[in-house]
């Protein structure tokens, strides 16, 4: 497996594939770098450098008992684009991938990166609070935390129903993106995807967002029941150089469910 070791001692395993302009992608929670499958291949084939990693505590890499928090996420982020000597880089985020990602090219990532987008992503910050009313209640992530911790293996058997809005009316559940969705959250650290609740619903990214310069796609699906739809609109505000494209119906798992969709205007935008 290609790793590299972080500061800390945790290794981060990563995959890294072809050559061209790279593009890097930022998983979600709480899967893995595998979750970026068909845009790999699609950006593959369209003469692009791809790269994935497996975010601390998810899938192949370091299980640490500490650096479950953004912050963290973002310096593993550097520490590996420096590793991989990644310059001119596009960076995709999903879900909380996506808040990771913004952070990134906004802060440690400035001089490496060119592009970003950002799906269903979790900025500019999830939780209800005095500075942001129209919040998710921490009632909810408590009670993700608690599936998470004490119930994981049906908890995460359950949530793609969710995730890819198999809950609606004439929905096909697809049981092999269900099983897959599964396995990549059980290959991760209990312990890091607890914590991880807290880094994916709490960490503001409201600053990250007005000072970023480098053009950013925001997209999102507008029948969103994990990240609300109203989350894409506040960012797309806050953005110097951004541009929104919203899809009706589409879910939280839209990277996977509308795969054609979505990598066409991903396209669309890194070339424009």
């Amino acid at each position: 497996m290609s790793t590299i070791k972080v500061k800390d001692g945790t290794e981060i395993y990563y995959k890294d594939w072809g050559k061209g302009q790279p593009i890097v992608f930022h998983h979600g929670w709480p899967l893995s770098a595998d979750d970026w499958d068909t845009q790999m291949m699609f950006f593959l084939e369209q003469g692009y450098r791809v790269i994935a990693h497996d975010r601390r505590g998810h899938g192949r890499s370091g299980q640490s008992a500490a650096g479950n928090d953004m912050d963290t996420y973002v310096s593993d982020v550097a520490e590996l684009a420096e590793a991989l000597d990644l310059k001119d880089a596009i960076h995709i985020g999903h879900s909380t991938g996506g808040g990771e990602a913004l952070r990134y090219v906004a802060t440690l990532g400035k001089a490496r990166a060119a592009k970003a987008v950002l799906i269903s992503a979790i900025t500019p910050i999830m939780i209800k609070n005095e500075s942001n009313p129209e919040g998710i209640p921490m009632s909810v992530f408590d009670d993700i935390r608690k599936g998470t911790g004490f119930d994981r293996t049906q908890y995460y058997y359950d949530f793609p129903i969710v995730f890819y809005g198999w809950n609606r009316e004439g929905a096909v559940v697809s049981e092999g993106i269900k099983h897959n969705w599964w396995r990549q959250g059980m290959m991760g650290s209990v312990l890091a995807h607890y914590e991880g609740v807290k880094a994916f619903s709490e960490s503001d990214f409201t600053e990250q967002l007005k000072s970023v310069d480098i053009p950013v796609l925001v997209m999102h699906g507008e029948d969103d029941q994990v990240v609300p739809f109203a989350q894409a609109l506040r960012a797309a505000k806050l953005l110097k150089n951004g541009k929104l494209i919203t899809y009706p119906g589409f879910p939280h798992g839209m990277p996977t469910t509308q795969t054609d969709t979505i990598n066409k205007d991903i396209l669309e935008f890194i070339k424009a």
